[in-house]
């Protein structure tokens, strides 16, 4: 399990107000078990089995309607190879089964000439990723009897090494003697070390750094001070390997009626014995003992209850056992747990020659973390507008249809500050199956540029650890009007003396912090046109023209241009006067006279007096003009 760096339910916390509801529902949640189902076979017992796990328990009781119904079974005694799959087509075919139980694969030691254990499972919840043989038994009386296995189990969807559950499946040195708890020692020794990250059993055979463990099974032992289960429980200078009871409930259990609730052994009361052991049991490691990732749904300081099963504050039970049967054999009619039908069958699968109760405790696999976007874009605004907020939503996406919302963990994360944005930082939790937990996030308008941040949202969730999100946006400076250029002033020349002349006006030089939408040209009041450049006629004379920019968001300016039109250059008429081609004669200054006296043109055009083009006749200066030009000189002196 990752850790988180601050969580928002301590380990002390506990969840008897959830469990109230969890306890009875195996469906609802991931069921773990321990069943050593003495001496299996395969040969018969098959309905008992049946009936075990997925009878339902009748009306009138806590758990009317209910089943065992658990996903995991860590089980010992099985005979040999067939038996175990006799034991799945057992599960598979019972009615009210999902069918799809199957088994790690079974590995015979009978050279030491006993059962083995193993491990059967739900493969629509669960992927058997490694079994591993931890440690040999042996007859050795300095060796544990057996071996022991550690089955990882990947739930369905999940990759990351935190999301794996290791389960060792034990069956320990059965006896009281000390010779007995010394080879039960050796085991939890091996057990420990396993966990711890020691390879006990050759390379390659340790716990994988980053997976959550339990231990279930037989462990014949009678009392929590037995060296043998000190070493898995006990704490020590490296804890890593620890194991803890998940119900907290110590003692000498050994016929002891304080402890008739958790009783497991002998349910059938061979041999005139009864129900008065607590030799099976689920212990659990300690990133299990937290309300983060996979964890057991149940309190971890308080002790199991010594006055009802139906404990509030824990899922830990012993199917089937409601307390009611100490010393004797297992209650069947008025069993207040499971009905008569189920105890029975309970009976029957321990067989006449004694055997044991199953044990179950129930689990969440961790939440998964998703956001609605892996990137937020805030656009570009104006400086001093109002800030822009977009929204991210955290979502819990642990699959509730496969294993129901209250078997999935409730996803706890941090929002972190993001530089240049607002964010509502603090721990937060969400749980599987809603629609997610929005958050507003702003990007503040006080400073202009361009706004990058990575926001990381830091959870529990194994899967997604971290989730990035990028944040992007620009501030902009407030609008500034155009600046409007009209060019340099133009002086130009009335080309052909009509007393106007082309100008060509130009205005690109105008800028924005925008874009220009509209250039319009205006003398005085009078729109000349429009257009970065203009052609237009201006009259004879200087013209003020004024150039109007307005930009893409409406602010406009103005610039004026002096456009100064020239008259054009005064030209004088021929002094061939009558146009006869012969210049100079005193024919053409009688003809210029007589004409400028009132005679007749001298030729079928009329003749022109104004002999310097001015406009003014008849004068003096156009007879001076003419014979200055008659005599070589120019038009205008």
């Amino acid at each position: 399990m990752i850790g988180y760096p601050s969580r928002l339910l301590s380990r002390g916390s506990s969840v008897a107000l959830v469990l109230v509801a969890a306890a009875g529902s195996a469906s609802a949640q991931v069921r773990i078990a321990a069943w050593n189902i003495s001496n299996w076979s395969g040969a018969n017992r098959q309905a008992d089995v049946q009936t075990a796990v997925y009878g339902i328990v009748p009306t009138g009781l806590a758990l009317a309607g209910q089943r065992f119904s658990p996903d995991v079974i860590a089980v010992q005694e099985m005979n040999n190879a067939s038996a175990l799959a006799n034991l799945v087509t057992t599960l598979n075919s019972a009615s009210g089964s999902p069918g799809d139980w199957a088994s790690a694969p079974y590995i015979d030691s009978s050279q030491y000439g006993d059962s083995e254990n193993s491990l059967v499972y739900r493969t629509g919840r669960f992927q058997l990723i490694a079994t591993t043989t931890i440690a040999l038994g042996s007859t050795l009386a300095t060796n544990q009897p057996r071996n022991t296995y550690r089955y990882d189990l990947r739930p369905i969807g999940y990759t990351s090494p935190q999301s794996v559950m290791a389960v060792y499946s034990i069956h320990m040195k059965a006896g009281s003697a000390s010779t007995d708890n010394d080879r039960r020692l050796v085991e939890s020794q091996r057990i420990r070390d396993n966990a711890q990250g020691v390879n006990t059993n050759g390379p390659g055979t340790a716990l994988p750094a980053g997976y959550n463990f339990l231990v279930g099974g037989d462990m014949n032992m009678q009392s929590a001070t037995q060296t043998s289960y000190v070493e898995l429980v006990g704490s020590q200078a490296d804890n890593t390997g620890r194991f803890f009871d998940p119900i907290n409930t110590p003692g000498s259990w050994n016929n002891n009626s304080a402890f008739r609730f958790i009783h497991t052994q002998d349910p059938a009361a061979a041999g005139g014995g009864g129900m008065d052991d607590r030799h099976d049991q689920i212990l659990i490691g300690s990133s299990l003992r937290d309300t983060a990732g996979w964890h057991y749904i149940g309190s971890n300081v308080l002790s199991f209850s010594n006055s009802t099963w139906n404990d509030p504050n824990h899922t830990y039970r012993c199917w089937g056992n409601d307390g009611s049967s100490y010393n004797v054999a297992l209650t069947t009619t008025g069993n207040t747990m499971v009905g008569p039908a189920i105890a029975q069958a309970l009976i029957n699968c321990a067989t006449t020659a004694g055997g044991h109760m199953p044990v179950y405790a129930d689990f969440r696999v961790p939440a998964k973390a998703s956001v609605s976007s892996a990137s937020l874009n805030f656009g570009s605004v104006t400086q001093g507008s109002a800030a822009p907020q977009l929204v991210l939503t955290v979502t819990n996406t642990g699959n509730t249809a496969l294993f129901g919302a209250n078997g999935i963990a409730t996803l706890n994360y941090t929002l972190p500050a993001g530089s240049g944005f607002t964010v509502p930082t603090g721990n937060y939790t969400e749980a599987p199956g809603g629609s997610g937990r929005s958050h507003t996030i702003v990007m503040p308008t006080a400073t202009i540029g361009t706004k990058n941040a990575t926001l990381m949202i830091v959870s529990d969730s194994p899967e997604q650890p971290t989730l990035m999100v990028n944040l992007t946006g620009i501030v902009t400076a407030p609008n500034q009007p155009p600046v409007a250029n009209a060019g340099s002033d133009i002086t130009v020349t009335d080309s052909d003396n009509s007393g106007s002349e082309s100008v060509m006006l130009n205005g690109s030089a105008s800028t924005d912090d925008g874009t220009i939408v509209s250039y319009q040209w205006l003398n005085g009041t009078t729109p000349l046109g429009t257009g970065v450049m203009l052609t237009t006629s201006l009259p004879v004379g200087a013209t003020t023209v004024t150039l109007r920019v307005t930009d893409n968001l409406g602010l406009a300016a103005t610039d004026t241009v002096l456009v100064t039109v020239q008259a054009g250059e005064v030209l004088c008429d021929s002094v061939d006067f009558n146009q006869n081609q012969i210049f100079p004669e005193d024919q053409d200054v009688v003809d210029y006279f007589n004409v400028l006296a009132g005679g007749t043109c001298p030729y079928a055009d009329p003749c022109d007096i104004d002999f310097n083009n001015n406009g003014v006749f008849p004068e003096d200066e156009d007879v001076v003009a003419f014979f200055r030009v008659l005599a070589g000189g120019p038009c205008v002196p």
